[in-house]
This record gives structure tokens, C-alpha cells and sequence, in this order.
């Protein structure tokens, strides 16, 4: 190794409690106290986490709004042999949280990017949620915009595998409404609410029964993972061909043309189609 690289810090990708602080690790609590710096997503909420375990060290703030000039700031740490931990407000950086570029960068410069693994609220949801777990998809957070958003669901619709959202909390009944639409009324979910805190709260049912227990049984309070569980219906090779055509064809032409193209070019009836595809 050249004396240039062993010279270089390391950044450590630190992840840290989705709530109950005692789930820090030994080897995350050490890493924090010998850091030359930590950069965190929120300050305050990792400078209480820090109090808790003993530590006091030099935070700065690293989040979506700074991150291009932050990322600058700790390369050229990190190239001058400081070692940087890397938070986020809870669980896993990077999963739905900033710390992609700052990770990309350090690994093109050579830099060891070392993972500390911690809590995700992904996988503690699905560890409890009674979906299958053998394969599963993460998608984060939905889009914003009811457009977008309906557009990704139709794109998920027929997914098979177990599908896991976060969601937040004055978003969550209208995501619930577009999921009901466009998976169907009676496809089986999973509410994780506050996970590994005092109130956590697990609950399953039919996306429409998870809709009606919100605000009453499942309070609107607190942090979200919402399981969906796969397309299980019974389809032949030619209907899931015949839906990607028409998927396909929605993205450029109206609903009613590609429907009319999509029964041209598959030779399925129109009422058919209507019946296959939901619309």
C-alpha cells in the first residue's frame, strides 16, 4: 500500500435505533465515540443519542438540502486521514435517506467505506409482519403527486413479491385509497407503526379495513412502514403479456386507444381485457 492511501480516514456508515435506544450495538457505540467527526442528519436527535451513551464529539449537519457541499467538506476529511461516521435520524443511511453521493464519492476515490450494521425499519417490519419474506421489494417513499403515484402503482400492481412503503403520516390514508384502487380493495397488508418504541403497533388486514381502522384503532401518530403483500391471482403467460402491452402503450397514447391496440395486437376481447387489467 502506497503511503498516500494508508494516510486516507475511513468512512463509517453507521446505522443507529429506530427508536429504542438501547438497540445501538457495541461495535456502532464504539465507532461513534472514536470518530473524528459525525455527520448526521439531524444534530439534535443524534446529539441526544450521543448524551445517552456518553459521548461527546464534533457533529455536523449532513442532510437532502446541504449534501453536494458537505460531501466536499468531509472528502477532503477523509482525505486527510479523519475518520467520518455517517448517521442518519434512525436506522440504515441511505435506505430512504441522504448519503448516497458522499458514499459514491469516497469509493471512487479509494476511500474504505466501512458498513456498521445497525436497525432498518424495512426489515424489523417484515420480520414481524407475517408476510413472505424469501423475496421482497423495498420502494420507499411513493410519489407525492397522485399522478406519479398511481403511475408506479400501476407499474406494481402485478409485483409478486412482498412490497414495503414507508409512508407519512398525513399521506398515509390517501396512499391506502390509491392502493385499494389500483391492487384491489381485498389485497392482504401490514400497518408498522412506531416500531421498537412504547406505542409500537402491528396490525394486518385488507387494505380497505387497514383504511377504515386509521384514526381510531391505528392512530394517525408516529412513523409508518406499510407492507403489501404480492399479486397471488392466478394469470396465464398470454394476460400477464397482454397487461405489460397495455402498461406500455398508457405511456404514451390514452387509456381507450391502448385498450383498443392492446386487444388488436393480444386477439383478447375487449370485455375481457376490461375485466383482466381493472379499468
Amino acid at each position: 500500500m502506497r503511503a498516500a492511501d494508508a494516510a486516507r480516514g475511513k468512512l463509517y456508515v453507521v446505522g443507529t435505533p429506530i427508536g429504542n435506544l438501547d438497540d445501538l450495538t457495541p461495535r456502532a457505540r464504539e465507532v461513534l465515540a472514536r470518530a473524528d467527526v459525525i455527520a448526521a442528519e439531524d444534530t439534535r436527535r443524534t446529539r441526544g443519542l450521543l448524551s445517552r451513551i456518553g459521548v461527546e464529539a464534533r457533529l455536523i449537519a449532513y442532510h437532502e438540502h446541504n449534501e453536494r457541499e458537505r460531501a466536499a467538506d468531509l472528502l477532503e476529511r477523509l482525505a486527510d486521514g479523519a475518520a467520518v461516521a455517517l448517521v442518519s435520524d434512525a436506522g440504515t443511511p441511505l435506505i430512504s435517506d441522504p448519503g448516497l453521493r458522499l458514499v459514491q464519492a469516497a469509493r471512487e476515490q479509494g476511500i474504505d467505506v466501512v458498513p456498521v450494521p445497525g436497525p432498518s425499519a424495512a426489515i424489523v417490519a417484515l420480520s414481524a409482519a407475517g408476510l413472505p419474506t424469501d423475496r421482497f421489494v423495498f420502494e420507499g417513499f411513493l410519489p407525492r403527486t397522485a399522478g406519479a403515484r398511481a403511475e408506479r402503482l400501476r407499474e406494481l400492481r402485478h409485483e409478486r413479491r412482498t412490497l414495503v412503503f414507508y409512508e407519512a403520516v398525513h399521506r398515509l390514508a390517501e396512499t391506502l385509497a390509491a392502493l385499494a384502487e389500483h391492487f384491489g380493495a381485498d389485497r392482504q397488508a401490514v400497518l408498522a407503526r412506531e416500531l421498537t418504541k412504547v406505542h409500537e403497533q402491528i396490525r394486518g388486514g385488507s387494505l380497505t379495513e387497514l383504511a377504515a381502522a386509521l384514526g381510531a384503532d391505528v392512530p394517525l401518530l408516529g412513523e409508518f412502514v406499510l407492507l403489501v403483500s404480492g399479486d397471488t391471482s392466478e394469470t396465464s403467460a398470454d394476460e400477464r403479456r397482454a397487461r405489460e402491452i397495455y402498461e406500455a402503450l398508457c405511456a404514451e397514447l390514452d387509456p381507450a386507444k391502448a385498450l383498443q391496440l392492446t386487444s388488436t395486437l393480444t386477439g383478447l376481447k375487449r370485455n375481457a381485457l376490461y375485466k383482466l387489467l381493472r379499468i
